[in-house]
C-alpha cells in the first residue's frame, strides 16, 4: 500500500528548513560591476524579494546559507568544455564566462542588501551544482536541515542543478518562485521551473512559503 504524503509535510518527518541562496552576488546583480549581469529589472526584483524572505528566515531562526561562485583563475573556468564554447560565441548570454567572478573582483561579494551578521557563507562554488566541491551538504547535515528553501540565480542553471542535486540527496527542495530568476530570459526561467516542479521539488511563491512554514516549521537554531 502506497503511503499518502501530505503537501504541508513536504515528505519529511520534521520540517527543518534552511535558505540556500545561490549567487546573490554583485557578479550577477550589480550592474556597475557584473560580468554576467541579469537584466536590471530582474536584478532589482530578485534582490527585493530575497530581502523579504531572508529577513523572515532570520526572525524565525532559519539558517541563511549564501552560495558564492569564486574562481582562483581562468583555468578553473576554462576546464569546462561547454563554457569555452560560450566564450567564443558573441551572441551567447554567457559569453563573459571566462572573466566571471575571478577571485579579488568586486563580483565575488554577496549583495550588501542581502547579507547580515549570522548568515553563513559557502564560497567554494565553481560549478552550477552547489553541492559539487563545497561543504554545503556537511553544513546542512550538521545543522539538522531536512528542507531547502532555494533562491537565487540562474533558474535554468544553478538553481535547477542544485535542486536536482538536493533531490538525489533526499532533501525536500522548495524553490521560492519570486526569489529566483535568470539572465537568459523569461522562457528559460519558465523552463527551469517546469523541470523542477515536474520531477525534483516544489515551486512556491515566497508569501506561501512564509505562511506555510511559520506555522509548521521546526526551526534550526544556529549557535
Amino acid at each position: 500500500m502506497t503511503a499518502t504524503v501530505k503537501p504541508a509535510s513536504f515528505g519529511v518527518a520534521r520540517i527543518r528548513p534552511a535558505v540556500v541562496a545561490i549567487d546573490l552576488h554583485r557578479g550577477h546583480l550589480d550592474p556597475m560591476v557584473a560580468t554576467m549581469p541579469a537584466p536590471a529589472d530582474v536584478a532589482r526584483r530578485v534582490v527585493a524579494a530575497n530581502a523579504v524572505l531572508l529577513d523572515w528566515a532570520r526572525r524565525h531562526g532559519v539558517p541563511v546559507i549564501h552560495l558564492l561562485t569564486c574562481y582562483r583563475d581562468v583555468a578553473e573556468i576554462a576546464a569546462n568544455p561547454f563554457w569555452n564554447t560560450r566564450a567564443a560565441e558573441p551572441s551567447a548570454t554567457r559569453r563573459n564566462v571566462l572573466r566571471h567572478n575571478l577571485a579579488g573582483s568586486p563580483g565575488c561579494t554577496v549583495m550588501p542588501e542581502l547579507w547580515r551578521a549570522g548568515d553563513m557563507l559557502v564560497d567554494t562554488k565553481k560549478r552550477y551544482d552547489c553541492f559539487l566541491g563545497t561543504d554545503l551538504d556537511f553544513t546542512l547535515k550538521a545543522h539538522g536541515v531536512t528542507t531547502l528553501l532555494i533562491t537565487g540565480v540562474n533558474t535554468n542553471s544553478c538553481v535547477l542543478a542544485t535542486t536536482v542535486a538536493a533531490n538525489v540527496r533526499d532533501y525536500a527542495a522548495i524553490v521560492v518562485e519570486d526569489c529566483v530568476d535568470t539572465m537568459d530570459g523569461p522562457s528559460m526561467h519558465d523552463a527551469g521551473l517546469a523541470c523542477i516542479r515536474t520531477a525534483f521539488g516544489w515551486v512556491m511563491p515566497a508569501a506561501e512559503v512564509m505562511r506555510t512554514l511559520t506555522t509548521s516549521l521546526d526551526p534550526v537554531t544556529v549557535a
